[in-house]
């Protein structure tokens, strides 16, 4: 469970334009630039965050990003012109429309790190932080694990 500064600082990346940032934006008047930079170092340590190339600044993984990601939460791994990637999202549409649920889908093709980790077991598919499908999507498993979330 991330405590409200891990929070506060992961939220920071949604701002437009910030895929990184300097550990001077992190820190505001909620927390000691001491405490945020021990939060940040724990992030990088648990994989969250990481170190960018500039001095002092950083990125959030993908990690850190599903860690953000409510019950509900879908996020897809997939890359264009994958028709089991394709099959698999016109599958869970009703579902994610009978559950609320909100899709977030991610092109691997675009992350290094992300292609070297899925790149040939896509489609990927995330229910909040937790992994919930690969490669083909049990529609009965999906729907009680949107129907658990939804609890």
């Amino acid at each position: 469970m991330l405590d409200a500064l891990e929070r506060k600082i992961l939220f920071g990346f949604d701002r437009p334009g910030a895929r990184t940032l300097p550990l001077a934006e992190l820190v505001d008047s909620s927390a000691t630039r001491g405490e945020v930079e021990q939060v940040v170092r724990q992030l990088v340590e648990r994989g969250w965050l990481r170190r960018a190339t500039a001095p002092n600044t950083y990125a959030r993984t993908e990690e850190g990003r599903l860690q953000l990601a409510g019950p509900r939460d879908v996020t897809i791994y997939s890359r264009p012109g994958c028709h089991l990637c394709e099959e698999a999202k016109s599958q869970i549409t009703p579902l994610l429309q009978e559950f609320d649920a909100r899709l977030t889908e991610i092109n691997i093709d675009e992350s290094p790190d992300l292609r070297a980790r899925y790149d040939y077991d896509v489609p990927v598919i995330f229910l909040g932080a937790r992994k919930a499908a690969k490669h083909r999507v049990d529609l009965t498993q999906f729907r009680r694990q949107l129907q658990a979330a939804a609890e």
